[in-house]
């Protein structure tokens, strides 16, 4: 049985595709409608969105040069969801429209700082289980 197909990696997923489907949607309606208001904050917002959609397929595959996608996609995450929220908290006239990742994902109850922490001990874990 694969081991995504286990309760744990299916709760990852599926909260990694949640985000994927929300940032998307989120970010489409700001670019559209908004960009010329935040245009940052609406930027990184269209970032998130396919940092989400990538995890969310990379994570889904078996294979070795999907996992390492998933890592790297996982680790810009973090990063991202880092310097983000720092700036936004450092620097809050550049967010003045916040972001998914602005104040370290405070108006998602940061999920979006602890989802990437997760997807990575999930990774080790899975990784280290197919060795």
């Amino acid at each position: 049985m694969p081991t995504q197909s286990l309760g744990v990696g299916r709760l990852l997923i599926a909260i990694y595709a949640i985000f994927a489907i929300s940032a998307t949607a989120r970010a489409s309606y700001q670019l559209i409608r908004e960009f010329d208001q935040a245009p940052l904050a609406y930027s990184l917002s269209a970032i998130s969105a396919l940092v989400y959609v990538l995890a969310t397929i990379s994570l889904t595959k078996q294979q070795a040069k999907w996992q390492q996608i998933a890592r790297v996609t996982i680790w810009f995450e973090l990063v991202g969801v880092l310097v983000v929220g720092a700036l936004s908290v450092l620097l809050p006239d550049l967010f003045a429209h916040p972001s998914v990742w602005s104040g370290f994902g405070v108006g998602y109850a940061f999920i979006p700082l602890l989802l990437p922490v997760l997807g990575l001990i999930w990774l080790r874990k899975h990784n280290a289980g197919n060795n």
